[in-house]
């Protein structure tokens, strides 16, 4: 590790802070801050601009990325091993060995940022794409997840609860980019089907939700030295998008995608030919691991189909039954530990009276 890479949690955090800041005014064009206010009232939208983001390759890890494990690494998943298969599928997915894997989505890493060389009007370029969460307007995790463990809030902000996810993976299944990925051996379904059902929970990026709460920036916002990632009310972000790609000659990605995201990105290399490099980039490394998403363009929502608008409406009940049942369970474990705990200090009350 060379000097640049050695710098202290509370250094990243002075100049992350200070850069981020700066720096998103200076790339965004906006003309002043954006207010608490507005982060914590309304939709917001975050807009990336592939033409500023660098990945950070002078250090060993882009800031977006360090920034956001080190916001979330309290919430990440402490599995209860040996691991049990995931019936009745022969398999199981632990990525608890591999923490520190910075290179694609996993349990533990939250954002990454890809890279790829694309041959564009004559010449080699190359792109640096931070990847997380689109947090969809109309997000078909959310709609088809039997448990209702997956909310959309006032902000856009898609978040899963992992309280009540049972690692199921159908939010990966029809999410177009894949993002949720899973850790076995945590979770509610230790305590409910552990023999039965296997699973454990998904993970995935929330906007830094209890950030936007407090009228504060998503830590890969702030942390970014470029200006690259910025955020604000939806249809701004939106109007400057478009903007910005007519001013670079370039592209928006996200508008329409999944029937439109509150991600949004802006590029001057068309985002098929993206797709397609990052696509060609895992089949010569023969990568078939989740957690490294492609970028369609223009892939339709799920829950427009006939067979997505069927799937909903069958889950719509279950889901529902599944919450009342897991509300009502967790309020007898709850009330059981109450009165064990009761019990408890009255023993040890009477035997204190008896000393």
């Amino acid at each position: 590790m060379n000097k640049n890479e050695a710098i202290s949690r509370r250094t990243f955090f002075k100049r992350t802070t200070a850069a981020g800041l700066l720096g998103a005014l200076a790339a965004t064009g906006l003309d002043k801050p954006v207010q608490a206010s507005e982060l914590s009232n309304g939709k917001l939208g975050t807009l990336i601009d592939l033409t500023k983001c660098d990945g950070c390759k002078n250090y060993q890890t882009p800031y977006c990325v360090e920034a956001c494990r080190m916001h979330n690494q309290e919430r990440f998943p402490e599995p209860k091993k040996p691991l049990k298969k995931y019936w009745p599928q022969d398999k199981v997915e632990d990525w608890s060995d591999k923490r520190d894997l910075k290179s694609r989505l996993t349990p533990y890493n939250w954002t990454f940022v890809d890279h790829v060389r694309v041959e564009h009007n004559g010449e080699e370029q190359e792109v640096y794409v931070p990847r997380r969460c689109m947090h969809c307007d109309n997000p078909t995790c959310s709609k088809l997840c039997p448990f209702s463990a997956i909310t959309k809030d006032s902000s856009g902000a898609v978040s899963i609860d992992d309280e009540l996810c049972f690692g199921g993976a159908k939010c990966r299944d029809v999410c177009p980019w894949g993002i949720p990925q899973r850790q076995a051996g945590v979770g509610l379904y230790l305590d409910i089907a552990p023999d039965l059902a296997g699973g454990g929970v998904m993970y995935k990026c929330d906007m830094c939700v209890d950030l936007l709460a407090s009228g504060k920036k998503p830590a890969c916002v702030s942390a970014c030295p470029k200006g690259a990632l910025s955020i604000g009310p939806r249809e701004d972000v939106r109007a400057l998008a478009y903007q910005r790609a007519e001013e670079i000659r370039g592209y928006v990605y996200g508008d329409e995608e999944n029937g439109g995201t509150s991600t949004l990105y802006i590029s001057t290399v068309p985002f098929e030919m993206i797709d397609a490099a990052i696509k060609a980039d895992k089949m010569s490394k023969k990568d078939a691991a989740p957690g490294r998403p492609g970028m369609p363009v223009n892939v339709e929502n799920y829950l427009s189909t006939g067979k997505g608008m069927l799937m909903s409406a069958v889950i719509a009940p279950f889901a529902g039954a599944a919450v009342a049942g897991i509300t009502a369970y967790r309020t007898m474990k709850g009330n059981r530990a109450k009165q064990t705990r009761n019990k408890l200090q009255e023993q040890g009350g009477e035997n204190n009276h008896e000393e």
